[in-house]
Formats: C-alpha cells, structure tokens, sequence
C-alpha cells in the first residue's frame, strides 16, 4: 500500500493544474501526479485505494485526539486529478471534477497487488506505445508516483525522494520506489556468494523449460509457476525465471532494426522465441509478479546496440528497458536481454552467449552501461548524471568479472600528452592481456579496417594488472580496445573496455620494433610454461652497457628449453643469429645479447619442456632493449654456429660434468690464454674439444692446435691459445662406447683482445690419453739449435723419449714424472713417443714444430 499527500479541503479548486514532469522515453511507463490545491492548508497523508469512485483512506502522521474526532465525520469530499506526464489525460474525472467520498480503509484489507490493478483499468493503455509494451493488458501493472507541489522545487534542484511504505501494520513494508541512500545497502555477496549455488535451480529451469515448449505452454503465468516449483525463496525463484528468459528468448534484431513487424504480445513472445528488449523485460515483470516477487520495468539509455560513443544522448530518446527486483529486503537491477546475448551488428544476428553478470548487478557497475531515465533507479547514494554517464570509459560485464578496476584514464576520451597516453588497469589476479588500436577516418569519423602497428603501443603485465603506452604513429583519432582472459583459460581473449585517444600531435622519436605478441615483459602465461620471473620487469626499456651487450635471465620453476629471437629495423636474420647466445640451465635461462646498431631491439624467447621432445615452443616474454652505442664491430659479434647449449648447462649435468671454472657462457682472455677446467664422473665418457672462427687473416696453424685437452681421473683441463683477437667458439663434445659419434655437450665464447700471435701447442695424437699431462715445453713451437726441457706423465709407460736428429730418452722421477733435456738442433720436427705395458710398440704421443729463418708466425 502506498503513501499519498494528499490535500483535505471543502471546496475543489479546479483552477489548480496538476504538477507533470516530462519524459522523453517512449517505453517507460507514464507517471501520474496528484494536484496540490492549496499548499496552505493543514495535509495529511492517507493509504488510499479507489473502489467504485470511493478514496478509502487510512490516516497516517495524524494524532490520536485527531483521528478520534475524525471518526464522526461519514465522508470527506476531495478533487483528484491524475494526469498522465505524456499530456494525455488518465484522470479519474477529466474535465468537470467531481467530489470524490473518502471512508476510512478497514485493516490488512487491500494489498499491493489489488491496488495496482485497480489503477490499471483507470489509465489509458493507449497511451503507451505497443512496440515498447509486450505484455499484455491483462497482466500489466502500472507503477504510480504522487508528489505535492510543495516537492516539486527540490526534485528539480536535487534528488527526488521516493514515497515510503506503508506504515507497519497495514502492508509488508516494501517500498514500491528504492531507498535514495544506499549507506546500508547490502551488497550482492551477502544475498548469494556465488551464481554457481544457483547449479540446481538453473538445470531444473532449462529441462522444465524445454518440457513446457514441448508441450506448447506459452502462458507467461503457467511458464513462471512451473520453473519455480523448486525455488525455496525469491532469489531461487527469481533465479529460475531469469535462467528461463535467457535460456528460451533471443532477441529479436529484424524487428529493431525495422525489417519485421515487432512481436508485441506475451504469448507471441514466448510462441516464437523473439523479442526486443521490452519483450524481455515485460515477460519478466508478469513472471515475477506471478510467484510474488516484487518487479517493476525501468526504462533509459544504453551502451549497447546502436549506442555511439562520443554522440550526446541527451536529445534522443531513450531506447532500452531493464528490470528492478525487490528481493532481500532491498532493490536490485537486471537485464535479461543483456544477459541472454549479443549481436553482431555486421552479420546481423544474434549471438546466443550467456552472461550471468546482468543477475542483480551491483548499482555501482550497472551504471557504468545503463542509464535510466528515472535517477532514482541508479540506486546509488549520489546519482550520475547524463554527462558523466556518457564520459565514463565503455566497460563490459568481463571487466567486472574479472575484478579489474580502470586505474588511468578516468573518462573515455583522452588527450595525448607529448604524444603519447599511458592506460594502467589494476587487477587482483594473473590476466593476460592484449589490446588493439584503430585510427578513424578524418573525414567521415568511421574506424579504419586496419589495426595500427604494434610498435605504437607498449603494453608491460605483471601479476598486479597492465600498463599500456600507447604511442600514435601521427595526429589524429583512435579507437583503443582492450581484452583479457584469465591465464591458462582457453578461447579468445575477452573485450573489457574501449577508449578514445586524440593525438592533436607526435614528438619525433627513435622507431619501435614491432611486437606481433604485444606484451612486453614476462608473459602472463609464463608461469604455466614453468617461468617463475626475470631480472628485467619489462615496463620500461632495458638499457644495453656500452659495449653493447646485455644479459636476460629467467628463472624455472623446471627445467625447460629455449630459443631466442632478436629484431631490428637495421638487423638482418643473418646477423641476428650471431647477437645471441643462449645458456640453459636446470633453474634459469641466460640470454647473452649483442646489440650491433644504436636503437630499440626486441628480445622475444621461448620455451617448451624439457623432456617435451618435439613440442611446441611458446612465448615466455619479450623485452625492449635500448642501445645508445653508435654501433659495433660485425667481427666482434658473437661466432656463427652456436648452438642451444652455451656454457655449463642441462646438457652437461647429464653427461656426469661439473664444477666447471667457469659457470657462464662467455670467457673473456685479456692474455689471449684459458684454461677452463671442470670435473667428470663418468669414467667411460670421453672427451673432444674443438675450437671455431672466422679469421680475417688465416692463421699459420690449423685452429685445433691452439687447445689442448687434458684428462686425468676426474679432472678435465682444456688450455686455450687464441692465436690473434677476435671472439672464438670452443665446442666440447663427449660420447661413450659402443656410440660412434660425439654428441654437443655446450659451446664456450672465448673472447680475445690481446693483439700479440699466441703460440699453438703440439700437434696431440691418439696415443696422448686419459692420464696424459705435458708440464714443459707448453707450447707447440721450439726454437732451432736450442736445448729444450721436457716433462710429462704418461701413465703405465715403461719407456718415454724424444724423437729428433737423435733420440734422447726421458727418466721418470720420484712424481712418477718422465724429465729430461733434448736438442732441436736442425730437425724440422720433435717427437715425443712413449712404449706402453700394452704393447712393445712405439706411439708417437704428440708432435713439436722446429721453427727454422724461413719461418714466419
């Protein structure tokens, strides 16, 4: 039962004109007011019901000495005119008043449902459009708002106050309009926490739905009972009806667009499966109202179909319909058109694709998209109006869903600063994002077909939300989108908002590599591929040292492979190969980078398992890399044919080697000479060693002669010379018998600046084996009639010499260390060989070259 303020007076002053406000929508119910006759009279409020041209009333607000001498009084005569606010009269008497008698209203007699109908058959139905109204006149309830004059000033400078309930005792308590102050607003967690309890309710809902079509039951009443039959309350019920309408009501886009007749009945509705956005929320009210449940028909504006951003809409029409429930002692919002689809306005069709977001929304999202006509059904404590509801950056129900908040910009236009706009959104969970940015036509406005290059935007996503750098390529207007999806979910990525960015102007920059990935940093996936973090976050450039080298590192949660790309506008694919070097390792991956050319690079790596086998690899990050160097060398780049495996690695743990000297995959040699050391356990591998350049000027000996290898028990020594500067590739190979070939087992840069020639060592033959170590001479190369001091191990050698112009035998010492002196003399060459238990044979173990005046190094 309502509150009215009334006016008691003796005498109708019919000069008077009814207080009307003007509604502009064509689909929101008419709201009817009553005159105020006299503001200077004693009012009273009264619970009325009209009855055969009766006002039964109950006074409220009134002292008990007043209504005890009110009691004696048989009627009271009083003017009612209700006019509609579309200039149409729906008055009780339309041009000559006539006295109404007011009797007191008994107790609990009259409720909200009766009232509403009694004042159904005195409005006229002609007054709303049928294309707007789909329900039939029957079962559809009007919604009555009464004000005196006396409030008209403040609703039209602030906030119109809705009519309370009736007093307790007389109705349920419910207000038929919501409460203005939303301080003690319960939020939506606290009626349900989750739709999925709603499991049950929603499978009973969708069989008994298809049962009901079988059976060719197309009554709204009969429809809304059957659904419910299960509900233990309203929400469950009103659960059922929304699921329903989703479920069994498409919308009908032949008929907004004008190329169909609009389905306008109930019946016809539910017989077809069509409807417009009335249709659905019409059938909703008379379902509802059928089991109870308090629901009324909110009409307004929306950013939906047809809605263009950036056009004012405050001189058209409204164009949308929703819902407004009362369950839970309090008001709510849904949208079972929303919630049922969408369209695809250029295939023009509807896209059947749930959306459980529109169930009793929270005011403060539901705003964002729907705007009524009405502001009191914002349900907010302070309402929005029109001009911030249209600046608001365009939200969708994924947004919300995925608990995101808009950190920068605030509104949906934004205007570049220095050229550029930065977009941040906040998120309390790992998302992976994406976006993609149109620029539209200076002429016509309309949005080009081609996205702009993803070098013009920076987008970094770290587990705390997004930063996107959006930098347009040249002045003008663009469309930014932005998308999501939780990390791992399959399908495509989810529009979350849109923008628009105007570039009045550009600031002349350095070209940006493009990204076809679009997130720069750590991937929001990556840590599904086992990738834990990076030493660089990715939200800004890497700068690269003045050498123009660098180092990524990511770190794994297991162990995985990679591979590496680098581009440059400058660089060729070629020459990318040579700018990188990769070290896998159980727990990080090392990419080394060489930037040859001043500018930004972009780094992308990826990954596969492990043990995958011929898995596929896939996008574990990429990093903008700056280099403000002028530029280097091509001979300093890194040597060609690297392969996966540089430095100590997965690779070599497998193999049994450890504690190598050095752990990383570049050796810098200032002298020209390493040693690079490290341990085996396998004491069937066995070890080769080779080492690769490319050499401006060929060197006098072959490059194998400038390592040397030395393995004792467990110890693996491999000794290199560079025989000029320059950057090298050492490749250390191993396999074990019966196996023919040798397998990689990890690549080392050797890195040489000394200029002076280094000396080779001896010319190494089979015979030099496990065990074998030469302590002097160290080099590979003697001077002529020169005396020469020899020591080296040989185990299990029973005899040891030089071999020259004479042979000089070796004896061992106490170390068990063959020593002894040997002249060069005019010999091209000396031998050292050795007679093992083994065999009484002699082996030439390793060869040196006698240098003569001819010679030239």
């Amino acid at each position: 039962m309502f509150s009215f303020p009334l006016i008691c007076t003796d005498q109708a002053q019919t000069d008077q004109q009814p207080i009307t406000r003007e509604n502009s929508n064509r689909g929101r119910q008419p709201e009817e007011t009553v005159t105020d006759l006299n503001s200077d009279t004693d009012k009273q409020n009264f619970d009325l019901k009209i009855e055969n041209g009766v006002v039964k009333y109950k006074l409220q607000n009134v002292s008990e000495s007043q209504q005890t001498s009110m009691k004696d009084e048989n009627s009271t005569k009083v003017s009612l005119i209700i006019k509609s606010h579309r200039g149409g009269s729906a008055s009780v008497e339309q041009n000559d008043p006539k006295p109404l008698s007011i009797v007191p209203i008994q107790e609990n007699v009259v409720s909200h449902k009766v009232l509403l109908e009694n004042y159904e058959g005195k409005l006229c139905e002609e007054q709303r459009p049928s294309t707007k109204r789909q329900l039939s006149a029957e079962s559809a309830a009007k919604s009555v708002s009464v004000r005196k004059r006396s409030t008209v000033k403040k609703s039209q400078e602030g906030i119109v106050k809705p009519l309370s309930a009736a007093s307790p005792g007389t109705q349920s308590g419910r207000p038929y309009l919501p409460a203005v102050s939303t301080s003690q607003r319960k939020p939506r967690k606290l009626l349900f926490s989750s739709t999925d309890i709603f499991s049950k309710v929603d499978t009973f809902s969708i069989q008994k739905g298809r049962e009901l079509r079988e059976q060719e039951v197309f009554d709204a009443q009969k429809i809304a009972r059957a659904v419910t039959e299960r509900g233990r309350n309203d929400v469950e019920k009103l659960r059922a009806i929304w699921i329903w309408l989703c479920q069994n009501i498409e919308y009908d886009l032949e008929g907004y667009l004008g190329l169909s007749q609009k389905i306008c009945s109930s019946d016809e509705v539910i017989r077809t499966g069509k409807g417009v956005c009335s249709g659905y929320s019409g059938l909703c009210v008379e379902m509802c109202r059928e089991v109870g449940i308090e629901c009324v028909e909110v009409s307004g504006y929306s950013k939906g179909v047809g809605y263009q951003a950036g056009h004012s809409l405050a001189e058209k029409r409204s164009d949308h319909e929703w819902n407004a429930v009362f369950v839970g002692g309090q008001w709510w919002l849904l949208d079972a058109c929303w919630g049922a689809g969408t369209v695809d306005m250029k295939s023009k069709t509807f896209v059947k694709r749930y959306d459980d977001f529109y169930f009793l929304t929270e005011p403060s999202e539901f705003i964002n998209s729907h705007f009524p006509d009405d502001q009191t059904w914002q349900l907010l404590t302070t309402p929005i109006s029109m001009e911030e509801f249209e600046s608001r950056p365009l939200k969708t129900s994924a947004f919300y869903q995925f608990g995101l908040t808009l950190s920068q910009p605030k509104e949906y236009n934004t205007i570049t600063d220095g050229g550029e706009a930065i977009v941040s959104v906040s998120s309390s969970r790992l998302l992976t994002f994406s976006y993609e940015m149109r620029q539209r036509d200076p002429q016509t406005g309309a949005l080009k077909q081609e996205e702009v290059d993803s070098s013009c935007g920076l987008l970094s996503v770290t587990r705390q939300g997004m930063k996107l750098r959006l930098l347009p390529p040249e002045p003008g207007a663009y469309e930014v989108k932005l998308f999501a999806q939780r990390e791992g979910e399959p399908g495509p990525l989810r529009w979350i908002c849109s923008l628009e960015l105007v570039c009045p102007s550009i600031q002349k920059r350095q070209a940006l590599p493009d990204n076809p990935y679009l997130n720069w940093g750590i991937a929001a996936g990556a840590l599904a591929l086992g990738v834990k973090g990076c030493n660089f976050t990715g939200e800004e450039a890497v700068e690269v040292d003045e050498g123009g080298e660098c180092k990524v590192i990511l770190h794994t949660s297991r162990p995985l492979m990679m591979v590496c790309e680098l581009t440059h506008h400058e660089l060729e694919a070629i020459t990318a190969k040579r700018c990188l070097a990769s070290q896998i390792t159980a727990e990080q991956l090392v990419c080394n980078v060489m930037c040859p050319y001043k500018g930004f690079y972009r780094l992308s790596i990826f990954v596969q398992d492990y043990d995958s086998g011929s898995g596929t690899f896939q996008n574990a990050g990429n990093y903008l890399l700056h280099c403000q160097s002028p530029g280097l060398n091509p001979n300093s780049l890194y040597p060609p044919d690297l392969g996966l495996w540089c430095g100590p690695g997965l690779r070599t743990q497998k193999a049994g080697l450890s504690h190598f000297s050095h752990t990383g995959a570049i050796v810098n040699t200032p002298q020209g000479r390493c040693n690079i050391t490290f341990h085996c356990a396998s004491p069937e591998l066995q070890i080769h060693t080779a080492l690769c350049a490319e050499l401006h000027e060929q060197a006098h000996f072959p490059l194998s002669r400038y390592v040397l290898l030395t393995f004792t028990d467990t110890k693996v020594t491999v000794s290199v010379c560079a025989p000029r500067a320059g950057v090298y590739r050492l490749g250390i190979y191993g396999r074990k018998p019966p196996q023919q070939d040798y397998m990689s087992l990890c690549d080392f840069i050797i890195r040489s600046v000394c200029e002076k020639p280094g000396d080779p060592f001896p010319c190494v033959y089979s015979a030099w084996g496990r065990g074998c170590v030469l302590l002097e001479p160290r080099t590979g190369v003697l001077a002529p009639q020169s005396s020469v001091s020899f020591r080296v191990r040989v185990p299990g050698a029973q005899r040891v010499c030089v071999v020259g112009e004479k042979q000089t035998d070796l004896k061992m010492n106490k170390s068990r260390v063959w020593e002894g002196e040997a002249v060069t003399g005019n010999a091209a060459q000396l031998k050292l060989a050795a007679v093992t238990k083994e065999s009484n044979d002699m082996h030439v173990l390793m060869t040196f070259d006698v240098l003569n005046l001819k010679n030239e190094l």
